[in-house]
């Protein structure tokens, strides 16, 4: 009876665990990992996710991995992909290219038929590197930088590359700021500030722009003021920005304080330099151009409707990269559903022969897998986000 008794408990255990288990996608990380389960009946379809979930840069892996979330509820909902639900596993890589690839290989290791990451350009690289010999089907949303996937037939990316950016910004400096002279600031620590600086420069020369001041710091500083304080008397019509929002933050309220009068513009990095600057320092960005993905202030259908949704979910606004998250997602589910399976090579193909249109714009991959799309301006005007213009 003692022993029957026993079993039964261990069985009643068993059960309560399972029925515990049921519900929607599984959100997971390497040292915190949940235990949602996609499907009630384990036939599912697994994909993984990398993302900066903590750390400097967590704002674009929080909000790419919201936005990818998003479209999976949506499509799990709807029935998933070729009648199975869609099981979504992200882990943390903290922003470090190591902790990329270690999660990246964990996620191999579990069963992934795709993978969805990474977010911020040097993790993805270290990604891509190895992805490209196992042949999975990899999509960066947001890393930018170049030769992420070059040389890469199953590495493929949602935004467009850093190259672009450059030549878009030194465009807008001369066509819609007037500019004569550009000076510009970038991080030679980091590839992605590095990328859209080196294009910026070339173009600018080819457009007839004097570029008077080409100045740089390190991932360690703090203090830009020696190098603005130079281009106080250099006067340049505009100054660009090359990198992510924090530095884009003490950067333009150094500019201030010492007295630059430059118009300023920027990368894609700057989303984010709203909710970075302190309240007080808002006059410091006024007017300011940067280039993006997609604007919330869009009125096609798509694009509200993916905005409310945002909305409810998250109670706040899609960030851009929270954009290109929710489209990656799709463009996964259009590929397996025109390959008709999820096998590698079949999905692969279908992605390279995609013909996509979703909130940050209709696109079709070139021959280096780089999405032909526009890019879309945002103008910085009292302390908010403000569409400007779209430009190819």
């Amino acid at each position: 009876m003692k022993k029957f008794r026993v079993l039964w408990l261990i069985v009643a255990a068993i059960l309560l665990i399972t029925a515990c288990g049921g519900g929607g996608e599984k959100t997971t990380a390497p040292d915190d990992k949940k235990t949602e389960d996609a499907g009630k009946s384990g036939d599912t379809i697994k994909v993984g996710g990398l993302a900066p979930l903590t750390g400097d840069v967590a704002i674009y892996g929080v909000t790419a991995t919201n936005g990818v979330k998003l479209a999976f509820e949506e499509i799990n909902a709807n029935g998933g992909i070729l009648g199975k639900q869609v099981e979504y596993v992200v882990y943390d890589e903290k922003g470090d290219p190591t902790e990329a690839v270690t999660a990246y290989n964990r996620l191999v290791d579990e069963g992934i038929v795709a993978l969805i990451g990474d977010v911020t350009s040097k993790p993805t690289l270290a990604v891509a590197e190895v992805a490209k010999n196992d042949g999975i089907p990899m999509i960066t949303p947001t890393g930018t930088q170049k030769n992420i996937t070059e040389g890469k037939e199953n590495v493929f990316r949602t935004c467009y590359i850093d190259p672009f950016q450059g030549v878009i910004l030194a465009k807008l400096a001369q066509k819609d700021l007037n500019a004569k002279t550009v000076a510009i600031i970038s991080n030679t620590s980091d590839d992605y500030s590095q990328g859209v600086k080196n294009t910026f420069v070339e173009e600018a020369k080819k457009l007839g722009l004097e570029v008077v001041a080409d100045e740089f710091y390190t991932v360690d500083d703090t203090d830009f003021k020696s190098q603005l304080t130079k281009m106080v008397a250099l006067k340049p019509d505009v100054l660009v920005i090359s990198d992510y929002y924090k530095y884009v933050a003490l950067i333009s309220a150094q500019a201030k304080e010492v007295g630059l009068e430059s118009k300023l513009i920027g990368p894609d990095g700057w989303d984010g330099v709203l909710e970075t600057l302190d309240k007080s320092n808002m006059d410091a960005v006024q007017d300011a151009l940067f280039t993006n993905h997609f604007s919330v202030k869009d009125t096609a259908e798509k694009v509200k409707n993916f905005v409310d949704a945002y909305k409810a979910k998250y109670n706040e606004s899609p960030s851009a990269f929270a954009a290109l998250g929710y489209d990656t997602a799709y463009v996964l589910k259009q590929a397996m559903e025109s390959a008709g399976s999820v096998d590698k090579k079949a999905v692969v193909d279908a992605i390279k022969a995609i013909e996509f249109e979703g909130v940050t714009g209709k696109f079709k991959y070139d021959e280096e897998n780089n999405p032909i799309k526009a890019v879309t301006v945002m103008k910085i005007d009292n302390g908010e986000y403000v569409f400007y213009s779209v430009e190819e």
